[in-house]
């Protein structure tokens, strides 16, 4: 178990590490060559998903007694919000975004990953 906890943190900090730099691009920011429209409420979610995903990850990291839990619900949240971003794509123009398509759907596969591994976790330790 403690492989999956170190495991799960690490990815925890990565995913914010990319919810972050979406969150950049969303605002306005361009990074390289990717550049995306300003859209705030996108950037607003994908900074609450970085900070919950960062406050897990440290939780895993740092063996905290509520690492379990902290990624269970971090991963849970940050699903949701993913899950909002394609509900809000789905609602938009019919002339998508390939990358944030791309995107959405990368970081829910992942973030269901990570959840299903927190939820066995979960159920193993009692």
């Amino acid at each position: 178990m403690d492989a999956l906890r170190r495991s799960l943190g690490a990815l925890s900090l990565l995913y914010a590490l990319v919810f972050v730099t979406f969150a950049l691009l969303h605002a306005g920011v361009g990074l390289g060559p990717l550049r995306q429209p300003v859209i705030v409420p996108a950037a607003i979610v994908e900074t609450l998903c970085c900070a919950v995903l960062v406050g897990g990850g440290y939780g895993a990291l740092a063996r905290r007694p509520w690492a379990w839990d902290g990624l269970l619900y971090t991963h849970a949240a940050a699903l949701a919000g993913v899950l909002l971003g394609i509900f809000a794509l789905a609602m938009g123009p019919e002339d998508g975004n390939t990358l944030l398509t791309w995107y959405h759907s990368i970081m829910a596969i992942v973030l269901a990953a990570g959840l299903s591994g927190a939820f066995y976790a979960s159920r193993v330790r009692r």
